[in-house]
């Protein structure tokens, strides 16, 4: 490892630090992110040519070095902006179905004096939707739910530290419900079939667990916000029926994502993209018929004024992350890490994937899943074959583990931006709880491949 390659992932680790101690510096964590990216990559324009040439297999000159780490990073970007414009637009389409009530109903059907009923409903919830949608969109509908049903803030950081728990459970076991699984899934690694026969089970223990622990904090009686009698019949100037559209385009087409890309075979956030502008489109029509007697009220929550709300901290903390990960990535390290574990333990594919899944809640996961496809080749038999032990196992490590810390997971970096959860706060209080759930999880398909399959 050379004198630049320690350089950078010092600047990753630091910058690393201060995002994980940002109650104590008061500094927002997408500015830290953001310097994190610009100096790991700065560094590495210091001497970019050894890692062409190891990792590229660059023979050009100098003149033509420049271009080539150009064309690195905006292939980086590329990547990098497909998530960020499934998130803003995922946070688009949920915030116009709120704004016009068409969260209200969910709110009824939920309601419960008991914090410990409403909290095994959301969990069992979330993960239910996690499998069909994904986990980055479920963990915003439900935040959103939540902010309708609990006014407490303490009790609902505990429901919100569930969500993620339960939205990366979801995800793990569906090949459409979260990015790493959808990665394996389209390489050939494992099948839908394998992975939710095998995987369901330890994904709904590693939900199970947590939310049975989590219950025991939560005590007295639910409060729930007071409706106002007729208060879901008008909420700006949507009728009833316009507001149940608005909710079945929103929703719906959410749900209508990993069809359209099944389909099409386009990213997802290009799904993403054709369902806001259904549903921007719809409303605009929907506006336009309006009689101009009405007030100004409803028009607040068109959707030109409701782009506003999306929470730009949280898009440009998720680019800076992700780009200072991909430098990482660049100079070898993730690669060398992978390789080192898998020789350290010598073959064991338990403890290989489980160290990796506690490595997914510091680093991303995509790059980390990445870099295994790229450094293990697929076997004709035994753990490395298709839906083997180890592809399977990286599905629910690399998933589940991210819960572990708030910035291991697309979920748990959205809920953070939403409900401003501290990086500290959950460390304290929730880490060592799903980390329990993970291990169980893990333990539970160990009995199932051993004694089942």
């Amino acid at each position: 490892m050379t004198t630049l390659t320690i350089m950078i992932i010092v600047a990753f680790v630091l910058g690393y630090a201060c995002i994980a101690t940002e109650s104590l510096l008061k500094v927002n964590k997408a500015a830290i992110a953001l310097l994190m990216f610009v100096a790991c990559w700065t560094l590495y324009m210091f001497d970019p040519m050894q890692y062409l040439t190891a990792i590229h297999g660059y023979t050009g000159d100098l003149s033509g070095m420049a271009a080539a780490v150009t064309s690195i990073i905006q292939e980086h970007l590329g990547d990098t902006s497909t998530t960020l414009f499934f998130l803003m637009g995922a946070m688009t389409i949920v915030e116009i179905v709120d704004q016009n009530g068409g969260f209200n109903w969910v709110r009824k059907v939920m309601k419960t004096s008991s914090k410990r009923t409403l909290l095994w409903r959301i969990a069992f919830l979330t993960f239910i939707l996690s499998a069909i949608l994904d986990n980055l969109t479920t963990s915003i509908v439900m935040i959103m739910i939540l902010r309708k049903l609990v006014t407490e803030r303490n009790d609902r950081l505990i429901y919100a530290s569930l969500v993620i728990i339960a939205a990366n459970s979801g995800g793990a076991f569906s090949p459409i419900g979260d990015v790493t699984t959808i990665m394996l899934w389209n390489k050939g690694l494992i099948t839908a079939v394998g992975v939710i026969s095998e995987i369901l089970v330890p994904s709904l223990v590693s939900m199970i667990i947590p939310a049975f622990i989590l219950q025991y904090q939560l005590k007295g009686e639910l409060h729930m916000p007071e409706i106002k009698e007729g208060a879901d019949a008008s909420v700006g100037d949507f009728t009833e029926r316009q507001r149940k559209a608005v909710f079945w385009i929103g929703v719906g087409g959410l749900m209508f994502v990993p069809v359209f890309k099944s389909i099409t075979h386009l990213p997802p956030f290009v799904g993403i993209l054709l369902v806001l502008g259904v549903l921007w489109t719809t409303t605009e029509l929907f506006y336009r018929h309006l009689h101009r007697g009405h007030d100004d009220e409803g028009t607040q929550k068109r959707v030109t004024n409701l782009l506003s709300r999306v929470d730009m901290s949280t898009i440009l903390f998720f680019l800076g992350i992700l780009m200072a990960v991909s430098c990482l990535s660049e100079v070898g390290v993730l690669t060398a890490l992978g390789d080192g574990l898998n020789t350290f333990f010598d073959g064991n594919h338990y403890l290989v994937t489980g160290i990796i899944g506690v490595l997914s809640s510091i680093v991303d996961n995509v790059p980390l899943v990445a870099g295994c496809m790229g450094m293990y080749p697929v076997a004709p038999t035994g753990d490395m074959a298709v839906d083997g032990i180890f592809w399977q196992l990286l599905a629910y490590c690399a998933g589940v583990g991210g819960s572990m810390l708030i910035i291991g997971s697309a979920a748990g970096v959205v809920v953070m931006g939403l409900e401003k959860i501290t990086f500290g706060w959950y460390m304290k209080r929730i880490t060592w709880i799903a980390f329990v759930g993970y291990l169980a999880g893990i333990i539970s398909y160990y009995l199932i491949r051993t004694f089942v399959f």
